[in-house]
């Protein structure tokens, strides 16, 4: 009995033991080999063997990893202190690296996301930081990059998300803006007014050179004002109108008086 016991003891170890050192990794996923603490190799994806108590595996993903940066306290070339967060997106381009060269990746990312941040807007003005964020993104993503590819860190992009001024600083904006805004809308009155003088100026010119220009006008303005009938209105009547009426009746003068004279 204790014959068929030990070889089925035996049987079942070695089966465990199998079974321990099956590995899976999926498809974005590198296992990252240690022989008796030396590197031996990058595995995966897919089914691979660790040998336990020889071989050590330390498993990495290479998905795009998608880090915020904790707000910071930022003073401006102007000196103005703001409070700024970003986001960073990046990956593992080397697994091996990643392991070998750093203690821990991720931290070590997030570490110096957040100095460079602080060095590069701690550079920049104010002005810079609202309006120019895509120049500030490139040069970020530029930096950070460079630090991190010893690592085998690839940063794919870096975006500032919110910029919180202080109270003051708001409302002074808020009064530049508005000021911006007033200034705009009387450059534009000025000019409506302008051109406005300027056709008035070439419609009297025309007018002016044509007199039943004149007179027609004139009746226009009297069919405007007499579709309101609940209304009394006063106007002059240009003696213009008048005037061959006028003439008429001075010839038909002259005429009778020439005709007493012959009789």
């Amino acid at each position: 009995m204790n014959l068929l016991v030990s070889p089925l003891i035996f049987i079942v170890i070695i089966l465990l033991l199998i079974l321990n050192s099956l590995k899976i990794l999926r498809e974005y996923e590198r296992g990252v080999i240690f022989l008796l603490g030396r590197f031996w190799r990058v595995k995966g994806p897919g089914l691979i063997i660790v040998i336990p108590g020889i071989q050590k595996m330390m498993k990495v993903s290479l998905r795009t990893v998608v880090m915020d940066v904790p707000p910071q306290d930022i003073i401006t070339k102007d000196n103005v202190t703001v409070k700024v967060n970003a986001v960073i997106y990046f990956r593992v381009i080397d697994a091996q690296r990643a392991i070998i060269e750093v203690e821990d990746y991720l931290y070590a990312t997030s570490q110096i996301s957040q100095t460079t941040l602080r060095s590069v807007l701690g550079q920049s003005e104010l002005d810079d930081l609202l309006g120019k964020r895509e120049s500030i993104n490139l040069q970020l993503q530029k930096i950070i990059d460079q630090q991190t590819e010893p690592w085998g860190i690839k940063v794919s992009a870096v975006e500032v998300k919110n910029v919180d001024l202080p109270q003051e600083m708001q409302r002074a904006i808020a009064k530049q803006a508005e000021a911006e805004r007033e200034k705009r809308a009387k450059v534009l009155n000025a000019e409506g007014e302008f051109l406005a003088a300027t056709r008035l100026g070439e419609a009297a010119e025309i007018i002016g050179k044509h007199h039943p220009a004149l007179q027609l006008r004139f009746l226009q303005t009297l069919t405007t004002i007499a579709v309101d009938k609940n209304s009394t209105i006063v106007f002059p009547i240009p003696i213009d109108l008048f005037e061959p009426f006028l003439r008429l009746r001075s010839s038909e003068g002259t005429g009778g008086d020439t005709n007493n004279k012959q009789e």
